[in-house]
């Protein structure tokens, strides 16, 4: 399903990301913890670059006039609200900090609390916002792969 040309860590990337954003769909907390523990096993820098530039993206498509303190809010609460039912451990400060993170928001007022990854609030807030703006995941998934790898090739003056 994914571009051949892309490196095996990009496909493995692509394909956690959707089997995550699948699972959340579906409510399946077991399918979710699977694959965000698979998400957890790739290279770090790399699914977080692509989780953020997802999340950007469809941020943009959400709210194209931009985004207000009033949006952000609502997207927190929904994502909250939305998986709350199902995902009983969910940490909304992992849901605050993955969307500030993609916002590049850098949030360090309290180094001392212990974090919880905010990879699986990520997929979360993709699942949410896919919805919200009517946007496969999959397409957008590809674009933000596309784009980190154009921006890694494009040589600095």
């Amino acid at each position: 399903m994914w571009p051949s040309e892309w490196p095996s860590s990009a496909r493995a990337i692509a394909t956690t990301i959707e089997a995550a954003v699948t699972s959340a769909r579906a409510a399946d907390e077991s399918g979710f913890d699977a694959a965000t523990a698979d998400l957890a096993e790739l290279p770090a820098d790399q699914v977080t670059a692509v989780l953020a530039a997802i999340v950007r993206e469809l941020l943009e498509i959400a709210h194209p006039d931009g985004l207000t303190g009033d949006d952000v809010r609502a997207v927190l609460e929904s994502v909250v609200r939305r998986a709350a039912p199902w995902l009983p451990r969910l940490d909304a400060a992992a849901v605050f900090s993955a969307l500030a993170g993609a916002l590049g928001i850098d949030e360090e007022a309290e180094p001392d609390r212990e974090r919880t990854s905010p990879q699986p609030a990520a997929v979360l807030l993709i699942d949410y916002l896919a919805d919200l703006s009517r946007t496969p995941p999959d397409q957008v998934v590809q674009r933000a792969i596309n784009e980190i790898a154009r921006a890694e090739t494009v040589e600095m003056p």
